[in-house]
């Protein structure tokens, strides 16, 4: 039967309108500030995302399992060396005294809903020499080969990150750790040990998780472990030394993809890649040329100084220019292993900030932290870019522009949401931390956000949230609490669901 020319052609544009209001329209809508109506799990819950999506929770080793039958690692060393560095001079020495209780975090995830489980291994709890010509240590291979067979009886996949901030402290002392360029072949070494003792069970890992907070922290300002910056007592060149780290991390990343890329991948039938930091920058003034190209300059330096390598084989051409000689180079090989070394990309997205441009540094002081010459911030006016939470402000909607920018910018790889989630005071009363509605927003209106970048094309696969648990927040110790249950630091055997933990788990049981 004949079909009307003008019939036809409407056909075609009620199609066409469908797909573009399809991908332009989200419900709930991803918005800056409350109220985000999205927290009702009948009207918005896991059934508006793929059926393949994954969602989990994340942790890390020192921040929930204790210092316990392990031996030191840099984190130990500075907690104790520098209780000052901490607010509430605290370690992680207990935290959530997870090396005792694994179990339990298991059932917590279980009361969940969850399908995956993101966690650290503690290089020295398996390599208390940080090397593999010093032993390995079995009671710590038992350990998590109790904790991954857990997961897995329980339905939940374990996704391993392999380096989370915590270098074996003989490394340290020994050759400076990332400093070194040594440390590429023990980290590939270590590596290839997990690859051997779980990549039976482990198909999804993670070598590095935000090495530019590792980088920055570390060596830029000395606020995280080994506490080393220009003018910082144990030394260090805040204009060098984050740019060889850095180096270091990438092309610790590369060989361990290589290795197991060639060795593992393909009777282990797993998939491998790393976590960056997912900051996202706006210009405070967006009429301004200069804030604009301040927002740019932010992301490269903070996001795209790993992302670049990681997917073009060579650091922005902006770092260049403004590091000059203090930028590693990479050798052409060197370029060729870092480009393409992700089966998947990690990122934690927690804040967008503000981005205007600031006047270069003075030359006798080069520093990674200002060399990117922008001035950054969370309040314009007075007000808020989002939601002021008690830690810190959060912009829902620089999420899905940080992931529609990837796609467009970096080739859309596979990405999953390895951290998301915001903090309250450690101080509240036991009532008000059970009852953490912002958290219940925070989370809510990302995942918002989130399916709206899937909807503009965005390839991402799955959304962990930060954090299963209360836990050790790393510089601000036990006075933030992260957690989607509460753990009573004192007896971390007390562990209570909050609202939050009740909400995700409807959410993703729909």
């Amino acid at each position: 039967m004949a079909i009307p020319k003008a019939h036809c052609y409407l056909a075609i544009l009620v199609v066409l309108f469908v797909v573009s209001h399809s991908q332009n329209v989200c419900n709930p809508e991803c918005k800056a500030k409350e109220p985000f109506n999205c927290d009702n799990t009948l009207t918005f819950n896991r059934t508006g995302f793929p059926k393949n999506f994954t969602f989990g929770a994340s942790t890390s080793a020192y921040q929930i399992e204790g210092g316990a039958h392990r031996a030191l690692n840099g984190w130990d060393y500075y907690t104790h060396r520098y209780p000052e560095k901490v607010p509430d001079r605290s370690s992680g020495d207990l935290a959530c005294d997870s090396y005792d209780l694994y179990k339990e975090d298991v059932q917590l995830l279980k009361r969940l809903n969850v399908q995956a489980y993101r966690f650290s291994i503690a290089w020295s709890r398996v390599l208390p020499k940080g090397r593999i010509s010093g032993g390995v240590d079995e009671n710590g291979i038992k350990y998590y080969n109790n904790l991954i067979n857990e997961l897995k009886a329980n339905g939940i996949e374990p996704y391993v990150t392999i380096f989370h901030w915590d270098v074996p402290q003989t490394l340290e002392d020994e050759y400076g750790g990332f400093l070194s360029r040594r440390i590429v072949e023990d980290f590939k070494n270590y590596a290839e040990l997990l690859f051997l003792r779980f990549g039976d069970r482990v198909k999804f890992w993670i070598t590095l998780n935000q090495p530019y907070s590792f980088a920055s922290k570390g060596y830029g300002d000395g606020s995280y472990p080994p506490g080393r910056c220009t003018g910082c007592e144990f030394g260090g060149d805040s204009g060098t030394e984050p740019y060889r780290v850095a180096h270091h991390q990438l092309l610790a990343h590369a060989q361990t993809v290589f290795l197991y890329r060639q060795r593992y991948q393909k009777f282990q039938g797993g998939k491998i890649g790393t976590t960056l930091i997912g900051r996202w920058f706006v210009p405070l003034n967006e009429t301004s040329n200069l804030d604009q190209t301040a927002a740019k300059r932010a992301f490269d330096f903070i996001v795209g100084w790993f992302l670049d390598p990681l997917v073009y084989g060579k650091y922005p051409m902006i770092m260049k220019e403004l590091v000059g000689d203090r930028l590693p180079k990479f050798t052409p090989l060197e370029s060729a292993l870092v480009k393409g070394s992700l089966d998947f990309l990690g990122l934690n997205y927690y804040v967008t900030q503000y981005a205007s441009d600031a006047p270069p540094p003075l030359p006798s002081q080069p520093s990674a932290l200002t060399d990117p010459r922008v001035t950054l911030g969370y309040y314009r006016n007075g007000d808020p870019i989002g939601v002021q939470a008690p830690s810190f402000v959060y912009y829902p909607p620089g999420f899905r522009q940080i992931l529609n920018h990837i796609k467009d910018n970096y080739q859309n790889p596979i990405t999953y949401i390895t951290e998301n989630g915001v903090a309250d005071f450690g101080n509240l009363t036991l009532a008000n931390a059970l009852a953490d509605n912002g958290r219940i927003q925070n989370h809510c209106s990302h995942l918002s956000c989130l399916k709206c970048s899937i909807a503009d094309g965005s390839n991402v696969a799955g959304y962990f949230a930060w954090s299963l648990m209360d836990n050790y927040e790393f510089g601000n110790g036990y006075t933030l609490r992260f957690g989607m249950n509460w753990v009573n630091f004192t007896n971390p055997a007390d562990r209570r669901e909050k609202d939050s933990s009740k909400w995700f788990s409807k959410f993703i049981g729909q």
